[in-house]
Formats: C-alpha cells, structure tokens, sequence
C-alpha cells in the first residue's frame, strides 16, 4: 500500500496546491464513505479547473509518494496508512465541542455519579460508543483507596479473609494465608496496628509508611504480627498481578456496521481476540501514556490491533496526584471521523478526571 518511510515534511514539501487540494478531497470522501474517487468525479468538484488527465498525472504522484493506492484496476483511489497518518498530521482541524456537547457528555456521565465506580466505566464507554459509532472504551488502573478499617477473619489454620474497607465504604476481600502459628489474638494486634497507625492513608502511602514505622512495628508487634501484616498488605497492593487494570468496551456490534467480507470479519475477529488479552490492558494505558493529551494510532502504527487494521484513539485521565488511573477512548475502522472523535475523547477524559477525584 505504498511507501511508508517518508516524512511528513518531505511529502508537504513535494505537494503544490492542486496536489493538497486532491489529496485532501480523496481522504475527506473516503472518510464519510468509504469509497474511492476517480479522476473524472474529482475534476467535477475541485475549486480549480483540471481536466480528468491532469488530475490522473497527480494522483500518479501522489501514488509514487505512497499516500494514495488504487484497491482495483482503473478503479478510484483511496488512502494509503501513510496518507491517513499524514492528513491527520498536516490536515485535520480537530474542531470544538459546542456546549450542548459538552452538557450531554457531562450529564450522561454524572448520571452514574451516586453509583458504583464500574457503572462510571459503563457509562463512559457506552457513551463514547454512541457519539462516534465506534467501540468505546474505558481502561482502569485498580484503585487505591484511602484505608478506613482493616480486619482479619480466620477461615482455617492456615488462612484468613483480609477485609479492607476504603473511605468511600468500597469493600475488598482477600483470601491470605497465614504465617504458621498464627493465634486469634496475633490476628486481632495486627488489625488493631493498622487501624490505629494507617487508617485514612491510600495503600501507596500505607507501604511507605510501614517503612519508616519500621522500629515501632518491631517494638509493637512480635514476629508472626509483622509477618502477617506484610502479608496482608502485599496482596491488598495488587502484587500478585490480579485485576492491576481492567477494560470496559462497549458498542462492538457497531464495528460490525458494513463489513461483508470475509477478510473483514477476520480482521475483526482478530481485533475481538485482542481485547480479550490481558496484556492489551496494560499495552493501551501505556500508549495512552506516551505523550500528552489524545494520542491517534492509525492501523499497524498500534502493534497491538495491527493485524485487525483498527485505528485507536485514546487518552489518559488521572488523579489528584497528576498520576495516569486510566484512559478513555473510540476503537473502529481507519475510516474513524478524527476530527469530531478527538476532541469527544479529550473532554470524557477531563470529566472521568474531575468525577474519579471526587471519589471514584
């Protein structure tokens, strides 16, 4: 589908105004429609007079820069990776929101507000769906709660249930097993410590704070104590890698909305394969991560939905302490409307910022 090594800066360099003007013209139609444009239609609708053969000369030249390709012989042609990534680069007028837009995403999502932090996600991603007609989706670090009250409950001899309550009364169950030895009243100091030394400091703070309450763990808790309170707090804090992130997508049938063929729907199926993986989660919050504001992947430029040639836009949002919780963003074909879908992502993120500070 053309060459993909050259720069933006040498392709602005190499085009003339008619050649812009053309190029513009065949991505912008194949972004409402799909369908590539031909030289004769394209002769039709310029501002400036070109007959079907000189506008076939630039399109020669375009194809040579590896922006555009023709998907059939004498057929139209239509944008290359590389034309897409360069028309969003040097193109695109990402637009404003208007206030209605910006009142219906923050009602739709302060509808969620009195509930549950998953049906946020829900609602975000849901709605992101529907704007863009896309897939959207929300991924979430695992939070990290203010502590309000720490109990163990012994299970067997040899485990416990480690209940964490956190300030907004979010209850956690762990199951841990216990240090050998362990007795009733070990398991009742240890609560005690916590909840005394710890309570109201989020599980980042209760670990570093444990570091320098080192002295007074050991003068106030004997060994088996300690152990168990390293314990507890280990697996509170995600260590063992369980639900570290989740991902919320919504609105997948969308995808499904005009593709016939055969190739399409495995290309799909690839992308449905994808999210499923785990790694996925981490990998987007990490892209997410990479640069400021919205990021715009467009096709094999994500590794992650390469083979499905998908195209990603997403953004992070994040807490009081400027740290990335997770992101927000549309999933859908390269054909994705940019310029609307940018600025949707970017407010959604700020709203699930302001709503995630204020508890959660």
């Amino acid at each position: 589908m053309g060459k993909s090594t050259i720069t933006a800066r040498d392709v602005s360099t190499a085009l003339d105004e008619r050649s812009r003007e053309i190029f513009r013209r065949i991505v912008e139609t194949y972004l409402e429609s799909g369908e590539p444009l031909g030289s004769r239609n394209l002769s039709r609708i310029l501002p400036m007079s070109l007959s079907p053969a000189s506008v076939r000369n630039v399109m020669s030249d375009l194809e040579e820069l590896g922006l555009i390709y023709a998907p059939h012989i004498s057929a139209g042609r239509l944008p290359t990776q590389t034309g897409l990534r360069f028309f969003v680069d040097a193109f695109m007028q990402v637009g404003s929101l208007t206030q209605d837009e910006r009142g219906s995403i923050e009602r739709q999502m302060r509808s969620s507000e009195d509930q549950t932090v998953e049906t946020l996600y829900n609602e975000a991603s849901r709605m992101l769906s529907g704007l863009s007609r896309g897939a959207g989706l929300v991924v979430a670090a695992k939070a990290d709660p203010a502590l309000k009250h720490v109990e163990f409950i012994r299970l067997e001899p040899t485990k416990a249930l480690a209940v964490l309550v956190g300030e907004h009364n979010q209850v956690e169950n762990r199951i841990i097993e216990l240090p050998a030895g362990v007795t009733a009243s070990q398991l009742t100091e240890a609560a005690n410590f916590l909840n005394a030394h710890l309570s109201g400091q989020t599980l980042h703070e209760v670990r570093s704070q444990l570091v320098k309450l080192k002295e007074q763990v050991a003068t106030e808790l004997d060994v088996l104590s300690q152990d168990l309170v390293a314990r507890g707090l280990a697996i509170w804090a995600g260590e063992d890698g369980d639900k570290a992130t989740r991902l919320i997508v919504r609105g997948r049938a969308n995808l499904l909305e005009g593709v016939a063929g055969a190739d399409d729907i495995d290309r799909l199926r690839l992308l449905f394969d994808d999210l499923e993986r785990k790694e996925s989660l981490i990998e987007i919050l990490n892209l997410a991560d990479s640069g400021p504001g919205v990021r715009i992947f467009i096709g094999s430029e994500n590794k992650l939905f390469s083979l499905s040639g998908s195209s990603l836009i997403v953004a992070p949002y994040r807490d009081g302490d400027d740290r990335i919780v997770g992101a927000v963003g549309v999933i859908g074909p390269t054909r994705l409307n940019y310029s609307r879908i940018v600025p949707m992502v970017d407010y959604t993120a700020q709203v699930m910022a302001k709503l995630t500070r204020n508890g959660h």
